[in-house]
């Protein structure tokens, strides 16, 4: 009964790295997309019409309300994979892994921060728009989430995927693809406009890819049961 009982706790881990990585990838692919449409790039994006238009303000609204609960489901999806892991893992990746993680989540709050300013302080009520503050908040927004963000995402993945690949709970190929997912966050994303949209895609991947192989886990302890 007693091993029983611990082989459940063993499956019930992945399912639960699966499932916060599945929501997180959702909900961080949507600030994403919400922050693109609420906040333009170009040499037209600090103009007063972009700036006051109000379906680009209830874009940014709706992505800052987001952010609190994709950091919490990040949070939720590390310390699920930290704990499948477990006693196996290398203790300097997993600083890696932890670290890179928490400096990723802190700065996707910094990022929704200058945001939210954009709104509170470059449009306040009953006041002109305010342009130089509305292109500075624009500016430092996508800075640190282009710049400094999607770093720390390319330092996690590529920790995730060396650790899957030494313990060999991850397959060969979705290695590769979290080290080429790495190198676009690292040298590419800062360029390419929607290209930070790669993490999200690997952390769904990644989670799907842990939620089917729980699930054939769960199938084969039943039947040996």
């Amino acid at each position: 009964m007693r091993q029983q009982g611990q082989g459940r706790r063993v499956l019930e881990t992945p399912r639960a790295a699966g499932l916060a990585g599945v929501v997180f990838a959702l909900l961080f692919a949507a600030v994403i997309v919400l922050l693109r449409l609420g906040i333009p790039e170009g040499a037209g994006a600090a103009t007063a019409g972009g700036f006051t238009d109000t379906g680009r303000r209830n874009a940014l609204r709706a992505a800052l309300v987001l952010v609190p609960f994709a950091g919490i489901f990040f949070l939720w999806f590390v310390g699920a994979v930290r704990a499948y892991v477990g006693a196996a893992e290398d203790k300097f990746l997993s600083t890696v892994f932890l670290g890179s993680g928490l400096v990723f989540t802190a700065t996707m709050f910094d990022a929704a921060a200058a945001a939210q300013a954009v709104l509170v302080v470059g449009h306040a009520a009953g006041r002109a728009p305010d342009l130089p503050v509305w292109d500075f908040g624009r500016h430092l927004a996508y800075i640190l989430i282009t710049e400094y963000a999607t770093r720390m995402a390319a330092v996690f993945v590529s920790a995730m995927s060396v650790i899957g690949h030494r313990l060999a709970v991850l397959p060969r190929w979705l290695s590769v693809v979290g080290s080429l997912t790495a190198l676009t966050l690292l040298f590419v994303a800062s360029n390419v406009p929607w290209a930070e949209l790669a993490f999200p895609a690997w952390s769904l991947l990644l989670s799907v890819y842990v939620l089917v192989a729980s699930g054939r886990a769960g199938t084969r302890t039943t039947a040996t049961s």
